[in-house]
């Protein structure tokens, strides 16, 4: 759940960095500053540093395709380096320039991790072994699960994981799905 909400933190982050800014050739960095906190120790033991530079890079590619720049550099605004931090801080995340911040207090498992899945099947990078829809132990089992029944909610609302993730930047609550789709998430998950 954490690893898919930072990542969708970090995709979100380079999405709007892209939007506004543009960018040519990137050189990612990563910085660890909170990594003797048990959020620190657990981003670098659970994502990690190449993990987090790869979907950096991935997602700015996918973003240059979405946004029409894969092709013509030109279009793009010149932005060398772009910096992941995981830090010790409230909040969960905010961006400043070409810096993505991340709160290493707020690293939770299940739905962190579907959101950031959900970003892959969406972009259709679905690894063999992922689960079929419908499958699983419970909605917020993580990674393919929760990335499916996420993708679930969204064909019932179009825009629901856009909508739960703005919910999401002042922390999580049972009944955003209440709120969204106008059941439970336990009776979302036994449908």
């Amino acid at each position: 759940m954490a690893n898919s909400i930072i990542l969708c933190l970090c995709f979100s982050s380079l999405v709007i960095l892209a939007a506004i800014q543009g960018i040519h050739a990137v050189d990612y960095t990563f910085t660890n500053t909170a990594a003797n906190t048990p959020g620190g120790v657990r981003f670098t033991n659970e994502i990690g540093e190449q993990y987090s530079i790869q979907t950096l890079d991935a997602a700015t590619n996918f973003i240059w395709k979405i946004f029409q720049q894969d092709t013509t550099p030109a279009d793009r605004k010149n932005v060398q380096k772009v910096s992941l931090f995981i830090d010790d801080m409230d909040g969960i995340a905010y961006t400043s320039n070409d810096e993505i911040h991340v709160s290493a207090r707020y690293i939770q498992r299940g739905l962190i991790e579907g959101i950031a899945d959900y970003v892959r099947l969406k972009a259709g990078y679905i690894a063999s072994h992922w689960v079929k829809p419908g499958e699983g132990d419970t909605w917020d089992q993580g990674y393919d699960v929760t990335a499916r029944f996420l993708d679930y909610c969204e064909g019932l609302r179009s825009g629901f994981v856009a909508e739960l993730n703005k919910k999401m930047r002042d922390g999580y609550c049972n009944n955003y799905f209440v709120d969204l789709l106008g059941k439970t998430v336990d009776q979302l998950w036994m449908d």
